[in-house]
């Protein structure tokens, strides 16, 4: 039941009809050309997954290609170490991060994040992105690709503890993956059950959000039905007005089936770069975000 199987190719190139053999072969040739890259780890899913997010160009994708497994070797908070050990058990018990049963009001995926525990001492913001984003390649990984994907993020149990447990370095690390080489068309994020603290949250992430970004993101206030128009509330969990199973039940699935498929996170985790055999000069987190240093915690007042 909980054992993942991948999508078939095939499939893809059904689904997507301005997608051709030819033009992953093309990509897979000039794999052959980047030493640093995991070129015999990377499947014909990958390349699809990143053709398709590129809008079907090529150039595009490989710069896409290339910096999307640079930031999964250097963000090591969120791609190393992907486990079932007590810190990930902690975030599964901590947030919940469910993929919606039904698509969006446009056909869109969409994926649900909330607290389940209220205590922020729980509340390891690195490890929540880690786990939201096996979660989220799990998926894909099932699916394939998808016309968009939506992300909403319920602040019902956010205290400002919780806002105060984010560090700027994994806010600014996450938000850079997300719109710079997740593998997705990203098309819409909500915040739902808003109150004052979202402004305390957006002086935080803002600065590291790009214009495209800020124009798809919603803030839905608590007891409000502007969330209508994008997506549907009876495919929400029971506890959050909706008909789909409890969180509960929900919590205790997303763990069987992070536990069912250790191997694919094993495989996976091979899919990293070899910076000491990239043509030119080595990529680092410097490099990247083009500043020296670390970031500490925001103290929020």
């Amino acid at each position: 039941m909980y054992r993942v199987k991948a999508i078939e190719v095939a499939e893809e190139y059904q689904k997507n009809p301005g997608l051709t053999p030819d033009d992953i072969g093309k990509l897979r040739e000039w794999l052959t050309t980047q030493p640093h890259l995991p070129s015999k780890y990377i499947t014909d899913l990958d390349l699809i997954l990143t053709y398709h997010c590129c809008e079907n160009s090529a150039e595009v994708s490989k710069q896409v290609l290339d910096l999307h497994f640079t930031l999964k070797t250097l963000f090591t908070a969120f791609f190393s170490q992907r486990v079932l050990d007590q810190r990930l058990r902690t975030a599964l018990t901590t947030a919940l991060i469910q993929p919606l049963p039904t698509p969006s009001v446009n056909g869109y995926r969409v994926i649900y994040c909330r607290l389940l525990d209220t205590d922020s001492k729980n509340f390891i913001f690195s490890d929540i992105v880690k786990l939201f984003l096996m979660v989220f390649e799990l998926w894909q990984y099932e699916e394939g690709t998808w016309p968009g994907f939506v992300i909403m993020v319920d602040m019902d149990q956010a205290t400002l503890a919780h806002i105060a447990q984010l560090d700027v370095m994994s806010v600014k690390q996450v938000l850079y993956f997300l719109q710079e080489s997740m593998l997705v068309k990203l098309k819409e994020v909500h915040f739902l059950n808003a109150t004052s603290l979202i402004d305390k949250l957006m002086m935080l992430i803002k600065p590291f959000m790009k214009k495209e970004l800020l124009d798809i993101l919603r803030i839905h206030q608590r007891d409000s039905d502007t969330l209508d128009p994008f997506v549907y509330s009876h495919s929400l969990p029971k506890e959050d007005g909706g008909d789909f199973k409890s969180r509960n039940i929900l919590k205790e699935e997303q763990l069987r089936r992070i536990e069912a498929n250790l191997e694919f996170f094993e495989k996976e985790s091979k899919k990293r770069v070899d910076e000491s055999v990239r043509p030119g000069k080595k990529t680092t987190i410097e490099d990247v975000f083009g500043i020296q240093g670390s970031f500490k915690k925001l103290d929020i007042d």
